[in-house]
C-alpha cells in the first residue's frame, strides 16, 4: 500500500512539473509545445529542439503511459533562439 501511495504521489509531481524550458528571446516570451498544441504555440520565426530530459523521463516513464502521452502531446519542443 505505502509503495503504492509513493508510485502516485512521484507520477503526480512528475505531471506537474515541465521538462522543457520556456525561453525569453528579445523580450518575448517562447513556450515549450507538443504535437498537441503545435499550432497555437509554435512560432515560425524560433528555432526549436527537441528537450532531452523531456525524452529521458518518457522512456524512464514509459509503464505510466500518461507521462509520454502529456510529454509528447504539450512538451517536446523547447525554443533555442530567432531564425
Amino acid at each position: 500500500m505505502k509503495i503504492r501511495l509513493i508510485a502516485l504521489l512521484i507520477g503526480a509531481a512528475a505531471l506537474l512539473s515541465a521538462c522543457g524550458n520556456d525561453k525569453i528571446i528579445d523580450g518575448v516570451k517562447y513556450n515549450v509545445y507538443g504535437i498537441a498544441n503545435m499550432e497555437s504555440q509554435k512560432d515560425p520565426n524560433v528555432l526549436y529542439e527537441i528537450s532531452a530530459s523531456s525524452v529521458i523521463w518518457g522512456i524512464i516513464l514509459c509503464e505510466t503511459i500518461v507521462v509520454p502521452v502529456y510529454i509528447i502531446g504539450w512538451d517536446l519542443w523547447q525554443p533555442v533562439r530567432k531564425r
